[in-house]
């Protein structure tokens, strides 16, 4: 999760901020960058699991778990979709800094559900319906981004940044934090930066 943060974060920081200051639209990147912060701090509150987690959680905390998965996976395809909008070689890096990401949810929500007493073949068939919900979102938010430009453009990578920048540092790094910490952990955030600032230097 470390390495994933920092692979997300490097795109953010040599990709989609260069061009929001390039195009020197204050009021279309102020406005699209607050929906955004605003919509996932809306999604964290309505997703935030209430009761006790491990064995004595039951079906409606996995319910509730596989719901709040799905609005963050297809944000996430919206996210891959505005990315390959903004340009192919944004889409590209973006997809590379998403798929480390959904791994991590992928393993740690199998966990979590397995903990809860879900059915080994249901928890594979919960991820499996998720990543064919990740696919969909991002080929139906590039479809849709295709017929907009300008100002509008510029909201919506606006709104993309807020929301990355989100998942950066309220899940990536808070779920990794949960565990015991150590130098080697915390360096891997800085591979993942290096090794998309390299990317980009050598390109």
């Amino acid at each position: 999760m470390h390495f994933a943060a920092g692979v997300v974060f490097a795109v953010l920081s040599v990709e989609f901020l260069p061009d929001l200051v390039h195009e020197h639209s204050a009021l279309a990147t102020g406005i699209g960058f607050a929906l955004g912060a605003a919509a996932m701090l809306g999604i964290r509150a309505w997703s935030e699991p209430g009761g006790k987690k491990g064995p004595e959680m039951g079906a409606g905390f996995s319910g509730g778990l596989i719901a709040a998965s799905a609005v963050d996976i297809a944000l996430d395809g919206l996210m891959l979709g505005i990315g390959f909008a903004a340009g192919a070689k944004q889409g590209i890096l973006l997809t590379v800094a998403l798929a480390f990401e959904l791994v991590s949810l992928g393993l740690a929500m199998a966990l979590e559900l397995q903990q809860g007493r879900m059915a080994r073949l249901r928890v594979v068939w919960s991820i499996v319906a998720l990543s064919t919900l990740f696919v969909l979102s991002a080929g139906l938010g590039s479809a849709a981004l295709s017929l907009i430009s300008g100002n509008w453009m510029v909201g919506v990578i606006a709104f993309g940044v807020a929301a990355l920048l989100f998942l950066v540092t309220e899940e990536l790094l808070t779920e990794a934090h949960e565990v015991t910490e150590n130098p080697l952990l915390t360096a891997s955030f800085f591979v993942g930066f290096l090794a998309i600032l390299l990317m980009e230097l050598l390109n």
